[in-house]
């Protein structure tokens, strides 16, 4: 396992719009029934989604953006990075200090998280 650590930051609320519109895809790719926001963490360090990993493609729900989506661990809790490939290829609104955590709960809420507090992800290497 590698292990990111970075501090929670607020979002824009965006991609929790897109997981909520897409969500049987999401739950397909994922098997788990995504609560339709994310967490953002600014990582330490850069990172860079894996290829290979599960991916929701624009052309599956047509749409024009593409996600990679990595699994992991946040508080003992499985979750998933969501990456797109804007982001992925820095023409998105996050450079790649910046991951988007998403779970079935809201995680900010599960686990009293503010701006600012610690965290560790644990991600398949």
């Amino acid at each position: 396992m590698k292990v990111l650590r970075g501090k929670v930051e607020s979002g824009i609320g965006d991609f929790g719009r897109w997981i909520e519109k897409l969500e049987a895809h999401y739950e397909r790719k994922t098997g788990m029934k995504l609560y339709p926001g994310t967490l953002n963490i600014r990582l330490t360090e850069p990172y860079t989604a894996p290829t290979g990993c599960a991916r929701l493609e624009a052309s599956e729900y047509g749409g024009s953006v593409n996600v990679s989506i990595v699994p992991c661990w946040i508080l003992g809790r499985r979750a998933f990075i969501l990456r797109t490939d804007g982001n992925e290829g820095g023409e998105g609104r996050h450079p790649h200090t910046v991951v988007e955590i998403a779970s079935d709960v809201k995680l900010r809420d599960e686990y009293n998280l503010v701006d600012g507090d610690e965290v560790s992800i644990e991600v398949e290497s």
